[in-house]
């Protein structure tokens, strides 16, 4: 019974087993040695394996034909598969393999593929484990997208370039303002230098390179020659093969040269075959991990795996076929399904195919030039894209490895305080300048930059001078000056206060700005107004005097003609007399104006009004003086300052205005661009005027309109940049800045488009703004050096003071007040004299010369003695005691009623005031 049941489980499993010897046919041109040797070693390495295919045996039969005869090719083809095949491999020209997968379909002879084939719909047969090129481009593309490329070149060999490259050609249609140019290899020659130049001439970085393998190191080599592998040129090689390109001639250039490779020979399977095929010599398409060897190798493997698939559940048989007879193999479509469901890893990476047969699920290395080779930076695949495998410190290690072996070029001109030339002595001959180096006969603000950049980055440099001193600007579909130097590579930086603009942008890369400004306007000052010493008067207009003056006048007579009308201001004069026979008014005339005037003066007075009306009246006067003595203080100290400050415009908007005065900017400046596209009113307005002035009010330099601002004399306002309108006002005091800015911007350091030293320059400019180092260039050479400061010293000196011209009017209105009342005071005298009918025999000025010593005399003291003298002088004295008497009297006499007796409590007042008695 036990011997049936084996009989059976052995007829089971021959019924189930594949043939002793399994057939692979391959089709080779003599080109394709390296390839027939990948495919001998992997029959080798199949039948060499104990885990598949244990019980069968794979031979070959491979058939060569001449390279391009496709007759010669199917006809090899036929005596193949006449003795029965299990599947054909090979060949890899376009017009031999597609009669082989004709042949393939017709006979269901699996074909297996391992060259691209760009075609969508594939015979039913056919399997290729070579990527599809649409696959292909989307890593090309994806590539693009990541780093930014704006513009490129695809320099490409055939027309099957094309349609590989189909991805970067549509790009433009999905991202606006993408430019692509396509340059054809020219066929018939192996010197493509002329084609190279175009490209340069262009001043296109960017070049996608689609060629055979063979050419990619000549067309490197004559990049070379013409300069076209600088730190700023970009190739993207679409060969997946760059790893195998030798680069060691471009150690010390920074060229970027990027590709995919899709044999990683980091793997443990590879070096595993590498170790059984040790021919590390050979290169090219003889070395062994070639992407056309290993995909043959591979293709064997995934073929040998399917039939050990297979061979656990069913069972082949293969049989004769012809070319001409009718017929196809039966169990053909059953080994394509079981190779449609292989997953295997091999030397090309995972393998796995969709249902029309194209591979699927494979990755890619993004390979970037590093010194003298090319080494892994990165991975591709469908799903998530290109992945960066290198670190963040890594990255800045190989920048800060790429400046250090970099003498950085930079362009620049004078143009003060960026960079100017150093003040020698006046023996020094221009001959002798001219054998100077650039640092020893400059200086200023860029130059101490760089200085300091460079120890900040670590990076060498050396400075050079634009010839025609122009920034750049973009004339005739041409850039000029220092934006042609970058972009022409001639120079890897261009500094000078060059502003950071739109247009601009898109010619070069701008480092973060190390200074921000904008558009002012400058302006010579007016002249200050001929000092007027009574400038104290000017805060109000005579109008306001006057009225100010009739005020005091009528606010004074009213008050004395209120104070007669009511009666509370008459008071008795005798407060011991109940009835009185007069009575007395304090506010007479002269004393409504003392009152007044103390009030003015805002010191009061003794004399107080008693009534309501009168002191309504004082209490509005009082309101009055309190709003203009206030007004006069406050404005006092603004009109003081106010002609320092005085300007017929002020603004932009005053300009605009008005068109006695001229204005202009540079000519071929960022401040004319400015106007030119600013779709501000005003600013229209202004840029229409300046276009149309004639003659021209355009500059052909910032210092030929600073010349013409002061020359002018206040007749002319230029256009130009804050920093730079800082910088002369501070040294030309006759200068100033009209209003605010006009608008916002920067400067910054200009480097080629997508300079790889960018972001390593912009970080340092980020680091010396944050030390403080930019801050403190801008004070050195803008408030110290050449000058510096003195207008600022001298405003703040002028500002803090006000000078005897300003003020002395009002010690004149003193000196002259004090004059006057010395007049009155000899009016006063003489008049006193002669209503005291003084002796005419003694002089006028001799008895004010007594008076004066008298006056001077300070052992005086505070009373004064009683002249004695002549009858004449008893006379004046009768006269001075008559009055002195009527004066007393006004208070009441003392006497009895009849006159004739004396009261012994008082004393009556009739004796003499001298002393003497009747």
């Amino acid at each position: 019974m036990m011997n049936i049941l084996y009989l059976l489980l052995m007829y089971a499993i021959s019924a189930c087993a594949l043939p002793d010897v399994i057939k692979l046919a391959a089709l080779f041109d003599d080109n394709s040695g390296p390839q027939e040797a990948a495919f001998q070693r992997a029959i080798d390495m199949v039948n060499d394996d104990r885990t598949i295919l244990t019980r069968s045996l794979v031979t070959k039969s491979i058939a060569r034909y001449p390279q391009d005869d496709s007759f010669k090719a199917s006809k090899k083809l036929c005596e193949l598969i006449q003795p029965g095949i299990a599947a054909v491999f090979g060949p890899t020209s376009p017009f031999s393999a597609n009669h082989v997968q004709s042949v393939s379909e017709a006979l269901h002879v699996p074909f297996m593929e391992t060259r691209w084939d760009y075609d969508f719909k594939r015979s039913d047969y056919s399997i290729s484990v070579h990527p599809h090129p649409s696959v292909l481009g989307k890593a090309f593309a994806e590539f693009v997208k990541k780093v930014g490329w704006k513009s490129f070149v695809i320099l490409y060999e055939n027309e099957e370039g094309l349609v590989r490259l189909q991805e970067l050609i549509k790009m433009p249609k999905t991202f606006s303002g993408m430019q692509v140019t396509l340059r054809q290899l020219t066929g018939d020659t192996i010197d493509y230098r002329p084609l190279l130049k175009e490209i340069k001439k262009s001043e296109e970085t960017k070049i996608v390179l689609d060629c055979d393998y063979e050419k990619i190191a000549l067309i490197l080599h004559q990049a070379n020659e013409i300069e076209l592998l600088t730190d700023y040129h970009n190739y993207l090689i679409t060969n997946i093969d760059v790893d195998k390109v030798n680069v060691e001639a471009y150690t010390h250039q920074n060229v970027n040269i990027t590709g995919f490779r899709i044999v990683d020979p980091d793997t443990q399977l590879v070096r595993k075959y590498l170790k059984k095929y040790p021919k590390r010599s050979l290169q090219g398409r003889n070395h062994p991990l070639f992407s056309e060897n290993a995909f043959m190798y591979d293709s064997v493997q995934v073929f040998a795996k399917a039939l050990n698939n297979l061979d656990s559940l069913s069972t082949i048989q293969p049989m004769a076929l012809s070319c001409d007879a009718a017929g196809s193999w039966p169990d053909g479509e059953k080994v394509l399904s079981y190779l449609k469901e292989v997953d295997h890893m091999g030397l090309s990476g995972e393998i796995r195919f969709d249902g029309d047969g194209f591979r699927t699920d494979f990755q890619l290395d993004l390979m970037e030039k590093y010194r003298g080779r090319l080494r892994k930076t990165g991975i591709w695949n469908l799903e998530a894209g290109i992945n960066y495998t290198m670190t963040a410190s890594e990255i800045g290690t190989q920048m800060i490895e790429k400046l250090a072996n970099k003498t950085l070029r930079v362009v620049t001109t004078p143009n003060s305080p960026f960079v100017m030339e150093k003040e020698f002595d006046s023996t020094v001959t221009a001959e002798a300048k001219a054998r100077f180096s650039f640092l020893e006969r400059y200086e200023g603000f860029c130059v101490d930059l760089i200085k300091a950049l460079s120890k900040e980055v670590k990076f060498k440099f050396e400075f050079q001078l634009e010839p025609d001193g122009s920034y750049g600007s973009y004339k005739n579909g041409q850039w000029t000056g220092m934006i042609k130097q970058l972009r022409s590579q001639n120079a890897d930086m261009a500094i000078i206060d060059m502003s950071i603009t739109s247009i601009r942008q898109t010619a070069v890369d701008f480092t973060m700005p190390y200074m921000n400004t904008g558009v002012g306007i400058l302006y010579k000052k007016k002249p200050p107004p001929p000092q007027n010493l009574f400038s104290f008067l000017m805060p109000l207009s005579l109008d306001v005097w006057i009225y100010m003056t009739t005020a005091y006048l009528g606010v004074s007579i009213t008050m004395f003609l209120l104070a007669r009308l009511t009666p509370f201001e008459w008071e008795n004069p005798h407060p011991c007399v109940d009835e009185p026979e007069e009575l007395e008014n304090e506010l007479t005339l002269h004393n409504c104006f003392w009152h007044n005037w103390g009030s003015l003066m805002q010191q009061g007075s003794d004399i107080a009004p008693k009534a309501i009306s009168t002191r309504m009246v004082a209490g509005m006067w009082w309101f009055f003086t309190l709003i203009m003595i206030s007004s006069y203080t406050a404005n006092l100290a603004a009109f003081l300052t106010a002609s320092k400050m005085a300007s017929p415009v002020n603004s932009a908007e005053d300009l605009a205005k008005q068109t006695k005065i001229k204005y202009g900017t540079y000519c071929c400046g960022s401040t004319n661009g400015f106007f030119s596209s600013s779709s501000i009113p005003t600013y229209q307005k202004l840029n229409a005027f300046m276009e149309s002035a004639k003659p021209s009010v355009y500059a052909k330099s910032n210092s030929e309109g600073l010349d013409r601002v002061r020359k002018e004399d206040g007749m002319y306002a230029f256009f130009m940049e804050a920093a730079a309108i800082e910088y002369h006002v501070e040294r030309f005091c006759d200068l100033r800045q009209l209003g605010g800015l006009l608008d916002s911007k920067g400067y910054g350091i200009a480097l080629p488009k997508d300079s790889p030293y960018t972001a390593a320059i912009s970080a340092g400019v980020l680091a010396l703004q944050e030390t403080g180092k930019l801050k403190e260039l801008k004070i050195k050479w803008w408030e110290n050096e050449r000058g510096g400061g003195a207008c600022k010293v001298k405003q703040a000196g002028g500002n803090a003071q006000l000078s005897l011209a300003q003020l002395g009017g009002v010690f004149i209105v003193l000196v002259g007040g004090m004059a006057f009342s010395i007049i009155i005071a000899i009016f006063e005298f003489a008049w006193k004299r002669r209503k005291l009918a003084v002796d005419e025999n003694e002089s006028l000025m001799h008895e004010m010369w007594e008076e004066f010593k008298f006056a001077v005399n300070w052992r005086a003291g505070d009373t004064k003695p009683i002249k004695t003298g002549s009858q004449s002088r008893v006379g004046s004295r009768s006269l001075l005691s008559k009055s002195n008497a009527e004066s007393i009297n006004k208070y009441g006499v003392i006497l009895d009623d009849d006159k004739s007796r004396k009261d012994s409590t008082y004393a009556t007042f009739n004796e003499n005031v001298y002393g003497e008695k009747k």
